[in-house]
């Protein structure tokens, strides 16, 4: 499946883990759930205009939620964290606060 990099950086996850991960260079996006590691990095590199150093990509799997009687399950989905070279920064979240 050829997806181009705009399709597999979904959205970047705000939270506090990921604010102090931002301290130490590194950056979590949602990203597409076929998505392997070398697309995400070639990914990240052309949308962002950076050198990434390492990604790391791990399958967030759903947890169950109850609405009244009704049981259901949140969605699955795919988080990479990208470690960026020394000096290199994302503009994008710079000022993100949670």
């Amino acid at each position: 499946m050829n997806l181009i990099a705009h399709d597999i950086i979904i959205r970047p996850i705000i939270t506090e883990k990921s604010s102090r991960l931002m301290e130490l260079n590194k950056y979590t996006f949602e990203v597409h759930q076929s998505a392997n590691k070398i697309q995400v990095r070639k990914a990240v590199e052309e949308v962002f205009k950076v050198k990434v150093r390492g990604v790391n990509v791990l399958t967030v799997h759903p947890k169950p939620k109850r609405t009244g009687a009704f049981l259901g399950k949140s969605r699955s989905w795919k988080k990479a964290i990208v470690c960026l070279a020394p000096g290199e920064r994302i503009e994008f979240f710079e000022g993100a606060s949670v």
